[in-house]
C-alpha cells in the first residue's frame, strides 16, 4: 500500500499537525523520516512495508534489486557516501560472493557510519554515476575487491564485469599498474587472467581450474558461424587446433526439453567433425577437480597435446573432497 503521492512521487500529508516533509516509499528511507511524513509506526509494522535493515523501510511492492540496496546503503553510510566494494560490483551487474553487510566508502574527513549493516571504507577512488546512483568505476571496483576475494573470485569478477560491457580485460590491467600496495599484485595478476566472451562464472571456474593446474590454457568462445556470417555453435573452452572442447553444464540443460533436444543435435554436429567434448558440472569442479584434470589432462595426451607437468596451486582454490579418503 502505497501513501497518496503528488506527481513527483512524494508522500501527501492530509493532517497539518505533521510536518510537510516528502518522502519516496518506493525507495529506502529511515524510520524517523517515515513517522515525520505520516507513516505511522503501526503501519511501518504491516504488511505494507518491508523492513530492509534495523530502522530502514521499503514499500512492500518496491522491487528487490541491487539499487534498493545501493540506496539502503547509502542512507546508513552518509550524504557523502558512494558505493563501492561488494555493493559496486552488483549494480553493474557483475558476480561476486554473497556477504553479510553492505558496502560504501568516503573520501577525506569524513564522519564514517558505524551501523552494523554497512561497512563504509576511506577512499581515495573519484565517483562516477551509474543507474542514477554515486559508485566507484567499475575498473576501481576491482582494485578494490582485491583484497577481499580469493584469485578465482576476483577472475570471476573480472569476467563478469567485461561480459556486462562495463570494462574491458586492457583496463583492468591499467587499473592494477595504479593499484596500492599488496593489491597491485593480486588485482595485476587476476586481471591477465581475465578474458572477453565468458558466459557464466562455472565457466570462469572450469578454465581457472585447468590455468592454476599448468595445464595449457583453452581458448575462450570458440564461434562457429554459418555462410551468412551468423554464430551457428559455439564452445564455452576449446583446444581449436586439437578438436577437444570443454562445457560445463548448468542445472538449464537437464531442466528443459527444448534445450536438451539442441543439446543433442549440436553434441552429434560436433561428433561428425571430429570434435571431442568433455562436459564438466558442479562436482567436477567442486566436488572432485583432482579427478577432473585427470581426465582433462587424458584428453589432451590423447589429442596430442605435450601436457607439462601439473601445478599444485590448484589445491588452495578447488580443495574439493574425496570420498575414499
Amino acid at each position: 500500500m502505497h501513501l497518496p503521492v503528488d506527481n513527483f512521487g512524494a508522500v501527501l500529508h492530509e493532517s497539518s499537525s505533521l510536518p510537510q516533509v516528502g518522502i519516496r516509499v518506493d525507495e529506502p528511507f529511515g524510520y524517523r523520516q517515515g513517522i515525520e511524513a505520516g507513516i505511522s509506526r503501526s503501519q511501518l509494522g504491516s504488511a505494507s512495508y518491508r523492513r530492509l535493515v534495523r530502522g530502514v523501510y521499503i514499500a512492500a511492492d518496491a522491487p528487490k534489486d541491487a539499487v534498493v540496496d545501493g540506496r539502503t546503503a547509502l542512507l546508513l553510510a552518509g550524504p557523502r557516501a558512494f558505493l563501492s566494494h561488494f555493493q559496486a560490483a552488483r549494480l553493474y551487474g557483475a558476480i561476486v560472493p554473497d556477504v553479510d553487510v553492505l558496502h560504501a566508502s568516503v573520501t577525506g574527513n569524513v564522519h564514517r557510519s558505524r551501523r552494523a549493516e554497512v561497512v563504509v571504507h576511506l577512499s581515495s577512488q573519484t565517483p562516477t554515476t551509474f543507474r542514477g546512483l554515486p559508485v566507484t568505476t567499475p575498473e576501481d571496483t576491482f582494485v578494490d575487491l582485491a583484497s577481499h576475494l580469493t584469485l578465482v573470485d576476483l577472475v570471476v569478477l573480472g569476467d563478469s564485469l567485461v561480459r556486462k560491457k562495463r570494462t574491458t580485460p586492457g583496463r583492468l590491467v591499467e587499473a592494477s599498474l595504479r593499484a596500492p600496495g599488496s593489491a597491485r599484485r593480486r588485482a595485476g595478476r587476476a586481471a591477465a587472467l581475465v578474458r572477453a566472451g565468458v558466459d557464466s562464472a562455472m565457466e570462469t571456474r572450469s578454465r581457472m581450474l585447468v590455468v592454476l593446474a599448468g595445464l595449457p590454457e583453452p581458448e575462450v568462445n570458440v564461434c562457429f558461424y554459418d555462410q551468412f556470417g551468423q554464430v551457428r555453435r559455439r564452445l564455452d573452452l576449446a583446444y581449436r587446433k586439437h578438436r577437444l572442447a570443454i562445457e560445463y553444464d548448468g542445472r538449464q540443460h537437464a531442466e528443459s526439453q527444448a534445450q536438451w533436444e539442441s543439446d543433442v543435435t549440436r553434441r552429434e554436429e560436433f561428433d561428425e567433425a571430429d570434435w571431442r567434448i568433455l562436459t564438466l558440472l558442479a562436482k567436477d569442479i567442486f566436488k572432485v577437480p583432482g579427478q577432473t584434470l585427470d581426465r582433462i589432462t587424458a584428453a589432451l595426451r590423447r589429442a596430442g597435446v605435450r601436457v607439462p607437468a601439473r601445478t599444485e596451486e590448484w589445491r588452495r582454490h578447488f580443495p574439493g573432497y574425496s570420498p575414499l579418503s
